[in-house]
């Protein structure tokens, strides 16, 4: 992982939105039980920016998070 994924999880019955690096990171906050779903379904889900997870507490999905280029730490020739 790049750290470029972000997986947006929506909570339908209190509309909220939480943002993740990863799949594990969901369960650090959440458990299978607030959610519905195990670590290992949405593993075997594959999920995609077109396809993302939906059962009846929430919708799960998965984006590319963009950001400014950076020269941080580099050399730049004026």
């Amino acid at each position: 992982m790049n750290g470029d994924t972000i997986y947006h999880l929506t909570i339908k019955d209190a509309d909220t939105h939480h943002y993740f690096g990863s799949i594990s990171a969901i369960f650090d906050v959440f458990t299978p039980t607030d959610i519905g779903v195990s670590k290992t379904r949405l593993w075997g889900f594959k999920l995609a920016e077109n396809k993302p997870y939906e059962n009846k507490l929430i919708i799960l999905r998965k984006g590319n998070l963009h950001r400014k280029s950076s020269y941080r730490g580099q050399k730049r020739n004026r």
